[in-house]
């Protein structure tokens, strides 16, 4: 009888280290995705932000338009920064919250500038804007390796 529970304790016990074991790889999957989704995002961003600063300057609703994409990708930092990252992600998502950080600067200092009435897309330029988002997409090869 003794022997009987102590086999299914044991049985119970892998079959919960396997349970967590499988959680990990989905948690570490999901991440991934929201990662890499992020990091398009943030490409995107770049790509399209300097020429609206540029049109921001004589046109107003280019200047609206901006405004809305600086405050979105706040909005989408903090959404990643608020991730849980699974532990074998836990050195890319800090590498990425520290750049993310370093972008939110730049951003707050335009919109900054913004509400004194200073439009100079140079100022986005001379930030760490796109130096650190740069450094954001290019994890997007370590982020996919976490899905291998």
């Amino acid at each position: 009888m003794k022997k009987s529970w102590a086999v299914l304790l044991i049985t119970a016990l892998m079959l919960l280290s396997g349970c967590s074991l499988m959680e990990d790889v989905n948690n570490t999957l999901t991440y991934g995705k929201e990662a890499t989704e992020y990091v398009s995002k943030a490409g995107t961003f770049a790509e399209e932000v300097p020429a609206l600063a540029k049109q921001a300057v004589n046109d107003q609703q280019a200047a609206e338009d901006l405004e809305v994409k600086l405050l979105d990708m706040k909005q989408e930092m903090e959404a990643f920064n608020a991730l849980e990252a699974p532990e074998v992600a836990l050195e890319i998502h800090e590498q990425i919250v520290n750049q993310n950080a370093k972008v939110e600067e730049g951003i707050d200092l335009y919109l900054n500038n913004m509400e004194n009435g200073k439009l100079d897309p140079t100022v986005l330029e001379n930030t760490e804007i796109y130096q650190s988002i740069q450094k954001i997409t290019n994890t997007i090869d370590q982020i996919k390796q976490l899905g291998q």
